[in-house]
């Protein structure tokens, strides 16, 4: 019976009550970066037919105050648009301690650019040409890794 008893207090200790909030968002959010209409309506066909919330920016400056929000656990963003860099991006999460994954969306970049973005703490790098079947897989991912720094709800829930 002691272990019965041990086993009932830690179960109340650790379930939330009903009514308390946990500070978790509900689901995954998605922060979209883009001025290429077309692209962007499709990445977002592609998020909503994975179940994912996303939101939109076309502009790196809106997206960054989006971003301050704490509400998204990934940006995709095309590297450069007319007001910035995606990097704007990892310096706001570095000084925010923000931990949200930045995945870029390129037509043309190179192994050596792919290469600099990891470095520079990029997620990863889609191919907007072939590689948007794949995005909400490496959003799956970027979700994952958001999780492990602690910026949002488990991506089994997503």
């Amino acid at each position: 019976m002691p272990f019965e008893t041990a086993t009932q207090e830690t179960n109340e200790a650790t379930t939330p009550r009903a009514g308390l909030s946990s500070g978790v968002p509900d689901e995954a959010r998605i922060l979209i970066l883009g001025d290429d209409e077309p692209d962007i309506e499709r990445l977002k066909t592609v998020f909503r037919e994975a179940d994912f919330s996303a939101e939109t920016a076309t502009s790196i400056t809106a997206g960054c105050e989006a971003a301050k929000s704490g509400r998204f656990q990934v940006v995709v963003s095309m590297p450069l648009l007319s007001d910035g860099s995606w990097r704007r991006l990892i310096d706001i999460a570095n000084r925010h301690d923000l931990g949200f994954e930045v995945v870029l969306l390129a037509r043309t970049f190179d192994l050596s650019q792919w290469a600099e973005a990891l470095e520079d703490g990029a997620f990863d790098v889609l191919d907007v040409v072939h590689g948007l079947p794949k995005a909400a897989q490496t959003v799956k991912g970027a979700l994952w890794a958001a999780y492990l720094k602690g910026a949002g709800p488990c991506p089994e829930a997503a």
